[in-house]
């Protein structure tokens, strides 16, 4: 007698419990299926000259600082941050004189003609001899004049501010293409951290040190120092300098494309 009264309770609640969940699963269902686009829009993104944004203890840099020479635009966007590693992008439409440099959108770690963000590892003493450990994955899509380097800025102060212009300029070319090449004039070859490298140097209001790969490369791990040590050893660059600046990113001279940074970190110890 008292099973059915129950079983019947049981039974009722079961079926308001569905009427009650049933819905719940459909919004749910839809939901998802709203909330997963195929592709993930950029976390930041920025078409402004000189536009920034910020990536841990890095920041994008729109830097249009050629533009003068030619007509065009364009953006950069940051994709993902995981500890030391960033992943970021930039596209662009130039014209103009062929031979001038338009941009060098890129990421920058310590200086840029002064300070922006605070526990980079940034200024480091030549002479200390920190390993600077940095690793770059990336690609190039379309037709442009450009090259894909590092540029690093080096000053006989530890503090520079906006206005005092660095002694020497370090680049190192990974990728470069349609005849473009660095300031100055070649001064040697050399093997470092196992790749041969066109050295280049010249001086415009400050000495530039071109290292320019003999065989291009989307993917490269270096120890900076390799590089700085060789200047010091070889090239008269004052090992009491500091390195107050690493960055990173695409010279564009003319031309349509894109440059993906699949990965980039630089841990100095």
């Amino acid at each position: 007698m008292l099973q059915k009264p129950f079983s019947h309770c049981v039974s009722n609640f079961a079926s308001a419990m569905r009427l009650l969940i049933a819905p719940l699963l459909i919004t749910l269902v839809m939901f998802l299926s709203t909330a997963a686009p195929t592709q993930a829009a950029p976390a930041a993104k920025t078409c402004t000259a000189y536009g920034s944004i910020t990536m841990g203890k890095y920041w994008l840099n729109n830097n249009l600082w050629g533009q003068g020479s030619g007509s065009g635009s364009q953006c950069i966007w940051s994709n993902s941050v995981s500890g030391s590693t960033i992943s970021w992008g930039t596209s662009w439409n130039w014209s103009g004189q062929s031979n001038s440099v338009k941009s060098y959108a890129s990421s920058v770690l310590g200086w840029h003609w002064g300070w922006k963000i605070a526990g980079t590892g940034l200024p480091v003493r030549l002479s200390a001899g920190h390993n600077i450990n940095t690793s770059w994955n990336f690609s190039v899509s379309g037709s442009s004049s450009l090259d894909v380097s590092y540029d690093m800025w080096l000053h006989t102060i530890s503090n520079p501010t906006y206005s005092n212009t660095p002694t020497d300029e370090v680049m190192i070319w990974d990728y470069h293409n349609n005849g473009v090449g660095p300031v100055g004039s070649r001064v040697a070859t050399v093997t470092l951290d196992g790749t041969s490298w066109d050295l280049y140097e010249g001086n415009i209001g400050w000495e530039v040190h071109s290292f320019v790969r003999r065989t291009n490369t989307t993917s490269q791990s270096l120890n900076l120092k390799d590089f700085f040590n060789y200047l010091t050893s070889y090239r008269g660059l004052s090992s009491s300098k500091y390195l107050n600046s690493i960055e990173s990113g695409t010279e564009v001279f003319v031309g349509t494309g894109q440059l993906n940074v699949n990965s980039y970190s630089v841990n100095i110890s």
